[in-house]
């Protein structure tokens, strides 16, 4: 995922804004991380390099 992309996601239960932590980075991208919203409390996970934002009871795994 590219660090820009956090300019234009909102979190899919609430719209509201998500934060990033990064675990794992490589050529600038996120590799492995999540995205957390204060607002509803949910986090999606970044797993290699792809943000799910599915809601939690329609993610696999």
């Amino acid at each position: 995922m590219r660090r820009d992309l956090m300019d234009i996601l909102a979190c899919p239960m609430c719209k509201g804004p998500l934060t990033l932590t990064v675990q794992r980075e490589k050529d600038n991208d996120i590799m492995e991380g999540a995205l957390h919203c204060a607002a509803c409390k949910e986090t999606y996970p970044i797993k290699d390099g792809i943000p799910n934002l599915l809601p939690p009871d329609l993610r696999n795994g």
